[in-house]
């Protein structure tokens, strides 16, 4: 619906303004035809990058890449002279859209925390309480950010719950197949009687109850009956379980199980997954590291190392990144992991992959987004230079064909405050009132 239908001009422009200037993701509501011509188009695919071709879209898909393409008639042109096109980045795992700000209780979603002796909750939805609206979503894409990786985090059980993958278009629902969350090692030890051995002994419990293998009226049961559908849900392999988790001995540990109750998995954190990197690759077990880890921050890092990717890569591991401190806040922050990553040894194909393909491939979306190909959704992204260099940035985004307003609540506040002091006979404050 157009929302400005039998608006006139310029309340229409007064209306974008107001939602600009509030953070609001105000997108075009049509997608225009679009010609992106002379980039160097960086598919993320089996294609490679392709200097100098052109990339066509119609009704929000590509569907043409190439050289010297006619734009049709009607058609919006982009001359890129040769700049960078990439697919929209992936911003790793994270609580846009369900955080707004980190230390106001009231406006964080992300975890649940009922009453003491809860149950497991994996039927716990965070992506019930998403926001479109959100002034994160725009400081996101800004940043060149187009879809994120929804996560929960733990609140009274290390089984934090379901989150899903969000484009940052404006739209409100999930895409793709929903992510169990559960968090393994010294970090959740106080959510299982203060030992990482409790862990397996409650999530083999909870295996048990969600496959029938246990009583349902047990009053030892750990799941209500709406937590054993949904696991055993994801146990039949309709969605992949997350497991943050970071020590090696841990990560073996997890492959064990996995492969005894055939479950699709994937890790995130990783500080030690070098360590057994053919493990890994052999059981196809995607990895999102936190590409600035080097040094030991507990003792389930004590092998953290800057080559981390570069290594899980050369063993044919399928690599991507996340931060793991206020990545909600700092998506932008995802290209200097990736950045990071190249300068200790992973290829720069492999690291843009892992900021695009990579992620989309591992959550179940990449018939959609993760790479510039003919059918995929024209989620682009035309950079000033290299993507993985921080001191380059996002010229244009286009979401579904639809150019994205390169503004945001930070950019707003960014062009007040740079403003010249007005003199004071016209309002402004005298020298020793200024900050």
């Amino acid at each position: 619906m157009n929302l400005f239908n039998g608006v006139s001009r310029r309340p229409r422009r007064l209306l974008l303004a107001a939602g600009l200037m509030l953070g609001l993701p105000v997108l075009p509501l049509q997608a225009q035809d679009l010609l992106i011509r002379n980039a160097n188009v960086h598919t993320a695919s089996t294609q490679g990058s392709l200097p100098h071709h052109d990339v066509l879209v119609r009704d929000g898909r590509i569907t043409a890449i190439g050289s010297g393409l006619a734009a049709p008639a009607g058609a919006s042109v982009v001359e890129a002279e040769g700049l960078p096109l990439t697919p929209a980045l992936f911003g790793g795992i994270t609580e846009i859209g369900i955080e707004e700000v980190s230390g106001e209780s009231e406006t964080n979603d992300s975890a649940v925390s009922l009453a003491n002796q809860q149950p497991m909750r994996p039927e716990f939805d965070v992506t019930l309480a998403y926001n479109p609206d959100s002034v994160l979503v725009p400081v996101a894409r800004v940043g060149g950010i187009g879809f994120t990786l929804l996560g929960a985090t733990t609140g009274g059980s290390f089984v934090a719950g379901q989150g899903g993958v969000m484009r940052l278009d404006g739209g409100s629902d999930p895409i793709g197949s929903r992510v169990l969350f559960i968090r393994l090692g010294a970090k959740a030890a106080e959510l299982s009687g203060n030992s990482r051995a409790a862990q397996w002994m409650l999530l083999q419990q909870m295996v048990d109850e969600a496959r029938g293998r246990m009583p349902a009226d047990s009053p030892h049961a750990l799941l209500t009956a709406a937590g054993r559908r949904t696991l055993a849900a994801f146990l039949d392999g309709r969605g992949r379980i997350m497991f943050e988790v970071n020590r090696a001995a841990d990560i073996s540990q997890l492959l064990r199980w996995a492969a005894r109750e055939k479950v699709s998995i994937a890790i995130a954190g990783g500080a030690e997954a070098w360590r057994v990197a053919p493990q890994l690759a052999a059981a196809k077990v995607p990895v999102f590291v936190d590409g600035l880890a080097d040094l030991p921050s507990n003792f389930d890092q004590i092998g953290a190392t800057l080559e981390n990717a570069a290594r899980l890569d050369a063993a044919g591991v399928a690599v991507s990144f996340s931060q793991f401190s206020d990545a909600s806040h700092n998506a932008r922050k995802i290209r200097q992991h990736a950045g990071n990553a190249v300068a200790h040894g992973l290829p720069w194909e492999k690291g843009l992959a892992a900021l695009t393909r990579v992620p989309a491939q591992a959550l179940g979306v990449e018939d959609l987004i993760g790479s510039i190909a003919v059918g995929r959704q024209a989620d682009l992204v035309l950079w000033s230079g290299d993507p993985l260099d921080v001191i380059n940035s996002a010229r244009q985004m286009w979401l579904g064909g639809r150019a994205i307003p390169m503004r945001s609540r930070q950019t707003e506040l960014r062009d007040r405050y740079l403003q010249s002091p007005r003199p004071r006979d016209q309002g402004g404050l005298p020298p020793a009132y200024r900050p």
